[in-house]
């Protein structure tokens, strides 16, 4: 199938597209299919263009998602209509991934208050979640719970990940009640991570990816371990980094960090067990 091929085309390469590999193929289609409309509408929101041009971009992507769940999916979506369908994905989920796309669009995101930060890591990263435990197969009430956290988790694995790259997009996640307590009153990104201070507010970022990651861990724990596969190897994969960030320390210079490849296939291979 030709969406679906396209679909698992943008996912390789990502450590995304390693893990989403063990799954049965209905699963692992609807998961690329899901992924490649993440991909897009992400796109959209680091595009430099005009801001207008790209809210104009998303608008008609919430206009093809109402067109699909109302019967009449655009050619290009009749891949995530298959998965929408085989897996009762729900339309708010994928409207949620677009609003927080819009956030970065609307004007960039400088120091904000832990609430905005929430309600961006639920559009951007739990919202996902919402949509791929269904694909997993897991009981509703445990999988909403592990999107949540999980969810959360990665999200701020990721800001505490790219800081600098996100500091070059003019955006600063870091909430503004832990940069105000280090003594950063400024929202410049360059100029906020630049302080010997920056260290403290991502501590408590740290602190809080923790927690997400042990609560999700319990709940994976607990649940049938074919249903858990795949989002155990992206806690354990992002843990690894988020313990490596903490191994360099947040002090500038930062040198990038990211996971070598063969770590991630060993990573895959120990849940195959």
């Amino acid at each position: 199938m030709r969406e679906s091929t396209q679909a698992a085309e943008r996912a390789s390469g990502s450590s995304f597209y390693t893990g989403m590999r063990i799954l049965p193929r209905p699963q692992r289609e609807a998961m690329f299919e899901i992924y490649a409309f993440c991909r897009a509408v992400d796109d959209i929101a680091d595009d430099p263009g005009p801001r207008q041009e790209r809210l104009e971009t998303l608008r008609k992507w919430r206009n093809d998602i109402q067109a699909l769940y109302a019967g009449a999916p655009p050619p290009q979506l009749a891949g995530l209509a298959r998965a929408v369908r085989g897996f009762d994905l729900q339309r708010e989920d994928f409207l949620a991934v677009i609003a927080g796309m819009e956030m970065d669009v609307l004007a960039d995101i400088r120091a904000p208050d832990r609430a905005t930060l929430y309600l961006y890591c639920d559009r951007v990263a739990c919202a996902v979640g919402r949509l791929s435990v269904r694909v997993f197969g897991m009981e509703q009430k445990a999988g909403l719970a592990l999107a949540h956290h999980l969810g959360r988790a990665l999200q701020l694995t990721n800001i505490l990940r790219d800081l600098d790259e996100d500091a070059g997009l003019g955006r600063l996640y870091l909430p503004r009640e832990e940069l105000q307590a280090a003594g950063i009153v400024t929202t410049d990104p360059t100029t906020a991570l630049a302080y010997p201070t920056i260290a403290a507010p991502c501590a408590v970022m740290v602190a809080l990816a923790q927690t997400e990651f042990q609560k999700a861990n319990a709940i994976m724990a607990a649940a049938p371990r074919r249903h858990v596969r795949a989002p155990r190897i992206m806690a354990q994969a992002y843990g690894l980094i988020l313990d490596r960030l903490v191994a360099r320390g947040f002090a500038p210079p930062r040198t990038p960090v990211r996971l070598p490849r063969a770590k991630i296939l060993f990573i895959v291979l120990h849940n195959l067990v």
